[in-house]
């Protein structure tokens, strides 16, 4: 697959995917924004993906946003829409696609502003003891809105508003993202991408339905009550029931072998 701001690879079972515009620190401009809908879309329909590993190329960061450069032109005003579904900044990570499969961050470096969004939206982060973790919107008169609500999902509150209201005067780190919960792990930078595709690799043994089906069940339980999650949740698992994933599972196990799953594509 040929993309212009990205890199792609699978192997395995693991999709590599990388924000590939290290010249300005992987920010994301409008062709970054249309091909990640597309990768996604080509994530979700092959078989022979499972799982995937999202970083950023280079050292320096895994994505400092929207690039200027597309504002000072006026590129991204074009792409304004009144309707959410056809603007591209909501089409960029897995999670705003509906992409089930589950997601590893790979966080290289600097993070800040729009793209916070890969992070709000990912399963699993590991960073490397560099990274860093800020939000510039205030500083330049911007809301900090969209990142920090999604933020406000999986770290405590304070947090969150403490990173909105500084405007990158002073940056999380490393440390204090793990503290939080922000982050999984830390670990050196030379480990980082091989850290990332040994959990994937674990991910990518188990049955790809069930793992696409219960990242659904879980992600999609933060936008109801208790109630309406569980019970959205008992459907899935009812209708999870007749999958031939289900009776391969035990069967190996007795047999003493690996699976031999059914692929799963959305």
């Amino acid at each position: 697959m040929d993309f212009e701001t990205l890199l792609y690879d699978k192997h395995e079972g693991v999709a590599t995917l990388t924000l590939n515009r290290p010249e300005v620190r992987n920010a994301f401009n409008v062709k970054m924004a249309n091909e990640l809908k597309d990768a996604w879309d080509v994530i979700k329909k092959d078989p022979e993906v499972v799982t995937v590993v999202l970083t950023g190329a280079g050292s320096k960061a895994l994505c400092v946003g929207m690039d200027l450069s597309d504002v000072a032109d006026g590129s991204a005003s074009k792409t304004g829409t009144d309707d959410r579904e056809h603007t591209p900044w909501f089409h960029m990570t897995a999670v705003q696609n509906c992409c089930w499969k589950p997601v590893i961050t790979a966080v290289n470096g600097m993070v800040c502003g729009g793209g916070l969004h890969f992070i709000a939206d990912s399963d699993l982060i590991v960073c490397s003891e560099t990274a860093t973790f800020f939000d510039t919107h205030v500083k330049v008169g911007l809301i900090a809105g969209l990142e920090p609500v999604g933020l406000a999902r999986r770290i405590p509150l304070e947090a969150v508003l403490r990173m909105a209201f500084l405007g990158g005067d002073e940056r999380m780190s490393a440390a204090e993202a793990l503290a939080c919960g922000l982050v999984g792990e830390v670990v050196a930078s030379e480990l980082l991408l091989p850290r990332a595709q040994e959990l994937a690799a674990k991910i990518a043994a188990h049955s790809p339905t069930a793992l696409a089906k219960t990242k659904q069940a879980i992600w999609e339980s933060l936008d109801t009550g208790l109630d309406d999650a569980l019970t959205n949740t008992w459907e899935m698992i009812r209708e999870h029931a007749s999958h031939a994933d289900l009776r391969e599972g035990s069967v190996a196990f007795v047999e003493k072998r690996k699976p031999r799953w059914e692929p799963f594509t959305s």
